[in-house]
């Protein structure tokens, strides 16, 4: 096993940056995975690590030997390295025992006991070694390209999206398969994915990248319960986000006063809680009631969309300059001009407004069309008399479970279970 240690390292393609000043310690036995989305730089970390590409600034240790630094390269198969790309890269030539044997050393690839201890590594029978991979399914041939990398005993593994081109039942069974022969094995992993959920149940730390840069580093439980920033509680899961006001360990939103958990912050502030903190109770035993308006259901859990019930608008309200008062709006986007003009020309924004968005908007003086759903609080706007300022926030998620969650149409309690966390607002 190996602890692998990036330090300041800097590359790019042409003349744009792709990683910028990236550090990371991977501890010796245990595994990371770089979460993060497309083009965030998470494939050039690991061809960088791997040694398929040279870095611009900075350091790669692994197992105590730099291997990439000021005045020092280490070619790829000299490192240690075992890599299992996404689409595995059997060689559809050779038998299952013959791409796994392939990963020996030479005078070692006719000792068919070590290819088999392999199989049995990777939860494979031994009865599949003179398959073909085109007789395998796509499962097992990702598990051949894990026995084949382990094959040499590397004290790191390198894994790129190896479970992606898999169905969802498949993807589960190799996942574990993975994890167990990994641990078997003592190596060291490092796993880049998209995938939300198979970072977090498949790492023991989880690296969040965006723009070249690690935004958090840390246990998965900890980077769900305890992001650093809004941005990576809105990446990482799904997050309701309410504007409120925080004082002394307490937060006060559209759901009442809450506890806040992490940094003790006051004044304006977002307030991120996962739908899973959202209980559902009767109708007037909870911080607010409301209406379901939509089910997702997914078997073990569903998630329930909701339309607060507290100050409903059914006719048109006037919003005046420092108006306190909030109104409902439609969830989505919000057609300029849906938002009728006041006395001062050209003050509705140009583009549409979201439901979600952070950004202050404009209001006029005037009648505002009022629908359901998204909540729409008005503050004296600092620069230009006669408007209001507006924040958009989007409808409630509760995530339930439970056989029989409830109908769109439905009136139920709403109750937040524990505590929040908030962000400066």
């Amino acid at each position: 096993m190996s602890e692998v240690r990036l330090s300041g390292v800097t590359a790019g393609y042409g003349r744009g940056a792709v990683l910028r000043g990236v550090d990371l310690t991977v501890a010796e036995g245990t595994t990371t995975a770089v979460l993060g989305g497309s083009g965030s730089g998470k494939t050039t970390l690991l061809r960088i690590i791997a040694g398929f590409l040279r870095p611009d600034a900075g350091q790669v240790v692994i197992g105590g030997r730099t291997v990439a630094g000021p005045g020092v390269w280490v070619p790829p198969e000299r490192r240690g390295i075992g890599y299992v790309r996404q689409e595995g890269g059997l060689f559809p030539h050779l038998t299952v025992a013959g791409n796994i044997a392939f990963g020996l050393p030479w005078p070692r690839r006719r000792h068919r006991n070590r290819v088999l201890e392999l199989l049995d590594l990777v939860g494979l029978p031994a009865d599949l070694a003179e398959r073909r991979p085109d007789q395998l399914s796509g499962g097992q041939q990702q598990r051949v390209a894990l026995a084949r990398a382990l094959a040499p005993r590397p004290g790191l593994v390198l894994l790129d999206e190896p479970f992606s081109s898999l169905d969802t039942g498949l993807r589960a069974a190799t996942r574990e398969a993975t994890a167990r022969a990994l641990r078997a094995a003592g190596a060291t992993a490092l796993l880049v994915t998209h995938d939300q959920d198979e970072a977090l149940s498949f790492a023991d730390e989880v690296a969040i990248m965006g723009a070249g840069r690690f935004r958090q580093v840390a246990r998965p439980e900890v980077l769900y319960r305890e992001p650093v920033d809004v941005e990576v509680a809105s990446f990482l899961g799904d997050a309701v986000l309410l504007s409120g006001v925080a004082d002394d360990g307490r937060v006060s939103c559209r759901l009442g006063v809450l506890p806040v958990g992490g940094d003790a912050l006051a004044g304006a502030v977002r307030v991120m809680i996962r739908p899973e903190q959202i209980s559902l109770t009767p109708c007037g035993t909870g911080h607010l009631d409301a209406t379901v308006r939509s089910v997702e259901y997914f078997g073990h859990d569903a998630v329930v969309g909701l339309d607060p019930l507290d100050d409903p608008v059914t006719e048109p309200l006037l919003i005046g300059s420092g108006s306190t008062e909030t109104v409902q709006i439609p969830t989505g986007p919000i057609p300029a001009g849906s938002i009728s003009a006041g006395p001062i020309p050209g003050s509705i924004p140009a583009g549409p407004i979201h439901a979600g968005s952070t950004e202050a908007v404009p209001i006029p003086t005037g009648a505002a069309e009022a629908a359901a759903v998204g909540m729409v609080s008005t503050t004296p706007a600092p620069d230009e008399a006669g408007t209001a300022v507006a924040v958009v926030e989007p409808g409630l998620r509760a995530r339930v479970i439970g056989l029989q969650p409830p109908s769109p149409g439905d009136r139920v309690g709403v109750r937040v279970v524990g505590s929040v966390r908030v962000f400066p607002g």
